[in-house]
């Protein structure tokens, strides 16, 4: 392709066609402030934070939206660039609150590092806050408009990037805000919970709800006896808090701190999705071996998927696999199997969870299964970000931290457990047991190369002893649609079902770019997070979920088998139709 050749602050560069200011400046090393745009979504310039000069135009231009034209002659930064800027910014702190030591952003947002960055001290505007009360409906997130920017992220997120429609403008002029869609109450809105709009929000206009106080306050409480989990993704992207470079796998220091913080027993989520996979496996090969049910099987373990299925795609809930998410299993059996062998009392339990996810929080209570340990399962999720605030707060100098393994009862996993923190992992872990459950054989070589990555849409052939399965997998909610067509087209024609088993995140990357974790992801970030992952995988001494000797123990020695009785009493679920609007 025929690149172009521009002049940025006196330096020559030629770029591709179609490249933004903002890019082609990067490649000089000159970076452009900027507030409203994203690298995840499509620029549309609503802030004017990043205004630039283009020699001949009678305008400036904004750098973020703007492609270079042959001969474009640029200047990013003079004096009375640096003075406009400014002056944008302080318009937009004109309609801020100022309480940023309250806010969950302090320290990292983008408007207040922009404010240092230019030096304002003052406001030279009227202060002119939208009085308006936070949102605090769902379990899951909570929506403070009067901390909005007006930049657009997250209603762009939720409506091109997760499909859901949950967020939009109201209002006209200096009145528009940012509110749930038809200004319901997020709750009643179609939100799903996925917190991206927080994951992608530059202030603190949308973010977790916290449920730190209520860990706090259990930890303090002798009666209760304090046990936790931790996801995947979490080891892989807590250490960003502390300074790491995203992906560095910290298991053992995080099984540390959260013993430092006073758990009675460290589990890992790992071993739950090592379950999973069992349960799951067993049921695909049931539905394809035995005919024993509809195809395509749909996985189900994440929760803002499962929130989209019952909402928009209610004619799959058939197709969706019963079992459990891994962490609502380890809750169950937290809460039974091991409070039988540790010889507590089951309602002295505490279960917390440590998910990259926000609708974990909706998820611990969606159900009457959520309870079948006769209680609720899992009593408190908490985000990544919630978790390295506690430690934070205790003094807990986690770099230095010898690493600790977890208490292996529920805790050890295989390399098919820990796969599940990214895209395509759920769908390579089964297939791994899959295969050996219809051959009676492990698999040579477990990768299934084919679906890792982030493209939105994977697809992959694979052979199990003479028969072909077809399998899918998407990540982030836009993509699911084109899947859900090609399975609702070949039913409706009669033909061929395009897939066999299908594997759906909400969030793009998979739970590695989940809502509830550290700020500042794009698709670099991601990429490395995985490959953490997939490093924790290739170590380990064990990588099929059906060769973790404690599976195999809990199997013997509590379930009775995949699929049993209990089994489904405790590690699996149902589904409903749900509305999408509750007006």
């Amino acid at each position: 392709m025929e690149k172009i050749r521009v002049q940025i602050n006196g330096i020559d560069l030629d770029v591709p066609p179609g490249t933004t200011i903002l890019k082609a400046a990067e490649a000089v090393q000159v970076k452009i402030p900027r507030l409203c745009y994203h690298p995840d979504l499509p620029a549309w310039a609503a802030c004017g934070v990043c205004v630039v000069k283009v020699e001949g135009s009678p305008k400036m231009l904004r750098a973020c939206a703007t492609p270079v034209g042959p001969g474009m002659k640029i200047t990013t930064h003079d004096p009375e660039i640096y003075q406009i800027r400014k002056s944008v910014i302080e318009l937009i702190l004109s309609t801020h609150p100022n309480d940023c030591l309250q806010c969950p952003r302090n320290g990292n947002c983008e408007l207040q590092k922009l404010a240092a960055d230019f030096g304002i001290r003052e406001v030279n505007f009227e202060k002119r806050i939208a009085e308006i009360p936070p949102d605090t409906s769902t379990p899951s997130l909570v929506l403070n408009p009067e901390k909005c920017v007006k930049c657009g992220r997250c209603a762009i997120v939720c409506q091109q990037m997760q499909n859901v429609w949950a967020l939009e403008f109201v209002g006209r002029g200096e009145n528009t805000r940012i509110a749930p869609t038809a200004d319901v109450n997020l709750n009643d809105s179609p939100c799903i919970k996925c917190g991206q709009c927080s994951a992608h929000c530059p202030v603190g206009a949308i973010y977790e709800r916290t449920h730190a106080p209520d860990v706090w306050a259990a930890l303090q409480d002798p009666s209760k006896h304090c046990v936790v989990q931790i996801a995947p993704a979490v080891r892989v992207a807590i250490g960003e808090a502390f300074g790491y470079e995203p992906g560095t796998l910290l298991t053992g220091k995080t099984y540390a701190a959260l013993r430092r913080l006073g758990f009675k027993a460290v589990f890992d989520t790992n071993f739950g999705a090592d379950l999973t996979i069992m349960e799951e496996g067993t049921e695909f090969v049931h539905r394809f071996a035995e005919k024993k049910g509809p195809l395509p099987l749909i996985t189900s373990c994440c929760p803002a998927w499962v929130d989209y299925l019952e909402k928009f795609a209610p004619d799959m809930i058939g197709h969706f696999s019963t079992a459990k998410s891994p962490h609502a299993m380890v809750g169950a059996l937290a809460k039974t199997y091991y409070a039988k062998v540790a010889g507590v009392p089951p309602e002295k339990v505490f279960m917390v969870s440590v998910m990259p996810c926000t609708a974990k929080k909706f998820e611990i209570a969606r159900s009457e299964e959520m309870f079948s340990s006769g209680r609720q399962d899992i009593d408190i999720s908490i985000t990544t970000r919630e978790l390295a605030r506690m430690i934070k707060a205790s003094g807990i100098d986690f770099p230095n931290l010898p690493d600790e393994e977890c208490d292996s009862l529920l805790g050890a996993y295989s390399g098919a457990g820990v796969i599940f923190g990214a895209t395509g992992g759920v769908m390579e872990a089964a297939l791994r047991t899959a295969h050996y459950l219809v051959t009676k054989k492990d698999l040579e070589d477990v990768n299934f190369t084919e679906i890792r990555g982030l493209q939105g849409v994977k697809e992959a052939n694979v052979n199990f002893g003479g028969s072909e399965i077809r399998v899918a997998v998407a990540h982030w909610m836009c993509n699911i649609e084109t899947v859900l067509h090609r399975v609702r087209e070949a039913r409706d024609k009669g033909g061929e079902l395009p897939y066999h088993f299908i594997e759906v995140m909400a969030c793009r990357g998979g739970c590695v770019g989940g809502g509830g974790q550290p700020y500042g992801a794009d698709d670099e970030v991601r990429r490395k997070r995985a490959a953490g992952i997939y490093q924790d995988d290739a170590t380990s001494a064990k990588r099929c979920s059906h060769q973790n000797p404690y599976i195999q123990k809990l199997y013997a020695e509590f379930l009775g088998g995949p699929g049993s009785h209990k089994a489904h009493e405790l590690l699996h679920t149902s589904y409903r139709k749900r509305p999408q609007y509750r007006i």
